[in-house]
């Protein structure tokens, strides 16, 4: 089917928009493409470096010009389950490597730090500048020109998008994103976060609030929530950088490793040397940034790819923008209902249908561009499947079925849950923002109430805890955004805000910080920008002015007077390094330089 023509009205502004910088771009990617093994252009000391720790039979493949090498870029380590399981890959790769006639090497690592751990602490100011690191990182590892294609194994929230720029800065090269999948299902998150509101409000103490923790995320894989993490996984297949069918298969398990062979054995087939040469940033251009932008609309994905698509998209020489973001959520149904959209997790999703049922039903109403390269090859349509293992130990792809095996959690698109798409952009006098409306009940869509000013997440839950905060209000959490703090997550401010949702107020938040793929049932307009550092309209918001948030129209206005509001001196926040823990000052670079929220909070970038 065509193109929806709202969406291929979209993509072809994107297109038009994006002319000179995409021209650029590949211009410069087609002059690194060399006809023969990358690594011929090395010189004899350079290459002896390369792999003086091969064996004697792989120098011998790698001395030659016909033996294809792939570079893994891993971000493994033990302490965070999602990347757990990568231990064991590259010895797996190796092997499937050496029986399709090729060779690997482990290219580099890169840092990949976990929200979950950092969240209010002062180690999540280093979050959101970990992406640019991660695609730096990654680059240094693939600047050694050994490689014919790379491997990326990553899985969370700023790993798979610095993973994703890096694939794309190094453009030339095949790239396949080899997943680890989701742990298999625990306490179920609503139950998690009813033990949360509990110990908010002090009615469990932190033996029940850690067992409840503990029993949610018990083991290796992502979080089964459906936030970042996840919402990453959704977008690297439905832009083609996975295997058909390989976001959601639990580690440890022999389809995990046949999808690892599978991937490993693609990537020698889609170099330079083979019949199906793919290189990533021709692969991914304009079609495919729509794609991964309706997806994440159609499954109720992070807030936190609003900045980071923007920024993917950049690496690739292509100009996306919130408007962009803003309209294809008008036209883009809500298919998926998975916590904190919902009561099911992404093990769930994948149970009743998963990637292959979700892209089918985009396809049937032409919301996807189906006219794409992927990593499998060409169109979309190949990702419409049902994995199963084979006999042989290979993967035995079926069509995914004609209807959702459970509709609670995975709609067709003929019965959505809502007409339109999970995220929205907010517009007026206090600037440019976003909010996740999946999760919100229709009757908070729209919330009007005086604003109560803080400076921090540990200022609101103090208040809370005094017993100040019954009443309607809108809190204004500022002086988080990318400048100031490094947009920390501001998730300790959900159970606080939550209790008194439940309570019977009307409570929402303004912050120029962020909220992510977690955000949940209470109002939240976030990546506020300009940013209070900035001296942005949200600095002079006092005490009792009255906010209006509305969802529903894609406004958010104080009600004060444009005189008034321009004669008020901006709020101020000292921002000194004492305040904050160890290790802020290294990224005090990355504070100065990176741009404003909207142009994806990018170092790289802006």
């Amino acid at each position: 089917m065509s193109a929806h023509s709202r969406v291929a009205a979209i993509t072809n502004r994107i297109v038009e928009r994006s002319k000179p910088s995409r021209e650029l771009y590949l211009e410069r990617l087609r002059n690194a493409v060399g006809k023969s093994v990358v690594r011929s252009s090395l010189g004899c000391a350079n290459l002896a470096h390369g792999f003086a720790v091969c064996s004697a039979a792989e120098k011998e493949a790698l001395a030659g010009d016909h033996v294809s090498n792939l570079g893994i870029i891993t971000s493994y380590n033990d302490m965070l389950s999602a990347h757990q399981p990568f231990e064991t890959y590259p010895a797996i790769i190796r092997e499937a490597a050496a029986e399709a006639g090729g060779i690997a090497q482990v290219a580099g690592a890169v840092p990949a730090m976990c929200d979950g751990v950092t969240q209010g602490q002062p180690g999540m100011e280093l979050s959101l500048f970990s992406r640019d690191l991660i695609a730096m990182a990654a680059g240094v590892g693939l600047s050694h020109n050994m490689f014919d294609a790379a491997l990326y194994l990553g899985v969370c929230d700023k790993i798979v998008p610095g993973l994703t720029i890096a694939a794309l800065t190094f453009g030339h090269l095949p790239s396949i994103f080899v997943p680890a999948g989701p742990m298999t299902s625990g306490l179920p998150n609503d139950e998690k976060s009813r033990v949360r509101q509990l110990y908010a409000e002090g009615k469990v103490g932190r033996a029940e609030l850690l067992e409840a923790e503990s029993k949610s995320y018990h083991g290796p894989g992502t979080c089964t929530f459906y936030g970042t993490a996840n919402s990453n996984q959704m977008l690297m297949e439905i832009m083609g950088f996975h295997m058909p069918g390989s976001s959601f298969i639990n580690p440890g398990t022999p389809l995990r490793e046949a999808f690892t062979r599978e991937a490993t054995k693609r990537a020698l087939a889609i170099t330079a040397q083979g019949n199906e040469f793919t290189p990533a940033g021709e692969m991914i251009d304009e079609r495919s940034i729509v794609n991964g932008v309706v997806g994440l609309h159609a499954t109720g994905g992070s807030t936190n790819h609003t900045l980071h698509l923007v920024a993917m998209a950049r690496a690739a020489g292509i100009e996306l923008t919130w408007q962009d973001i803003a309209e294809l959520s008008e036209v883009v149904p809500l298919l998926a209902r998975v916590y904190p959209n919902g009561l099911a997790d992404v093990n769930h999703f994948h149970a009743a249908g998963g990637m292959g049922f979700l892209i089918k039903e985009l396809l049937k109403h032409g919301l996807v561009h189906d006219d794409v390269r992927t990593v499998f090859g060409h169109g979309l349509q190949a990702y419409t499947i049902d994995p199963r293992l084979g006999e042989d130990g290979g993967i035995v792809r079926e069509p995914s079925p004609e209807k959702s095996v459970d509709p609670k959690v995975l709609a067709n698109i003929e019965t959505p849950f809502q007409a339109n798409g999970g995220l929205k952009m907010l517009r007026g006098n206090l600037g440019k923002g976003v909010i996740k409306i999946s999760a919100v009940k229709p009757d908070r869509h729209v919330i009007e109430a005086p604003a109560i000013v803080f400076h921090s997440q540990q200022e609101l839950q103090e208040a809370f805890k005094e017993g100040k905060l019954n009443r309607d209000f809108i809190a204004v959490v500022r002086f988080q955004g990318p400048k100031a703090n490094g947009m920390p997550e501001l998730h300790k401010l959900t159970p606080p805000l939550g209790v008194l949702q439940d309570r019977g107020f009307r409570v929402a938040l303004l912050t120029d910080g962020r909220m992510s793929g977690a955000s949940g049932k209470v109002p939240a307009a976030i990546h506020v920008t300009p940013e209070a550092v900035d001296g942005g309209p949200i600095a002079r918001i006092m005490d009792g002015d009255i906010i209006r948030l509305d969802a529903i129209a894609g406004t958010l206005e104080v009600l004060v007077d444009a005189a008034t509001l321009a004669d008020r001196k901006p709020a101020d926040a000292d921002l000194s390094d004492n305040e904050f823990g160890m290790g802020r000052e290294l990224f005090a670079p990355f504070r100065r330089a990176v741009g404003a929220s909207d142009k994806g909070a990018s170092v790289l970038f802006h």
